[in-house]
């Protein structure tokens, strides 16, 4: 399973973000281009529908294929007391030749997407991953080179961490601790949740743009 956060900055606040998180990890960034397939189960595969995610590395030498399902969220009392999402998810590398596979199951293409922009990885109590991308459509089946953004001037922020359901606990504690660090340019809130852009975001960047940074956890 996973704990995950998603939220909205405008593009002209993303340098200070960047910078905001390298001074918060001390790590470097690494640079996200990500083509996306999502795919759907046909009537043959059953009532329920299925999806999953086919992710294709561009930023490899070789383009490297990754499946990925995500399934329910956590429910409950508790779920719904926590700012984190809770669900399960199941990823496996691929080869070249998967969405042929998928093809050949029954499953059909519902969208795909193109997402650029770049990821932080360290360990705080908890494997975090933070993503900062634009998402593209595609104008043209596959046709990655010609994409163009959804919402242009604004680029999505992904903070994810894979858990157990017995650490769950900790690793939500910790992605929520992480955010606060990144509430004045941003809010992070359940994938879904729609919280828009921070009032605070302009006064937040020109600090850390003057600064150049923060404090390393």
């Amino acid at each position: 399973m996973e704990c995950v956060v998603q939220g909205i900055i405008e593009t002209q606040y993303v340098e200070a973000l960047e910078i905001l998180l390298q001074g918060l990890c001390g790590v470097n960034r690494e640079r996200l281009r990500v083509h996306e397939i999502c795919l759907k189960s046909g009537p043959n595969l059953g009532f329920v529908t299925s999806e999953v995610r086919l992710l294709c590395d561009l930023e490899q030498s070789e383009p490297a294929w990754t499946v990925k399902h995500v399934g329910g969220a956590m429910r409950g009392a508790g779920a719904e007391q926590i700012s984190v999402l809770v669900r399960s998810m199941v990823e496996s590398k691929a080869s070249k030749n998967v969405l042929r596979l998928f093809y050949s199951l029954g499953y059909k293409l519902d969208h795909e997407l193109l997402r650029v922009g770049f990821t932080f990885h360290f360990e705080r109590a908890a494997q975090i991953t933070v993503t900062v991308s634009s998402v593209n459509k595609m104008l043209k089946l596959h046709a990655t080179d010609e994409a163009v953004p959804v919402t242009p001037g604004i680029q999505m922020v992904e903070v994810t961490a894979p858990a157990t359901s017995e650490n769950y606990n900790e690793v939500v504690a910790s992605v929520s601790s992480f955010c606060e660090y990144l509430a004045p340019l941003l809010h992070l809130s359940k994938p879904g949740v729609s919280t828009g852009v921070v009032p605070t975001a302009a006064a937040a960047a020109a600090s850390l743009m003057s600064d150049g940074g923060g404090t390393t956890l």
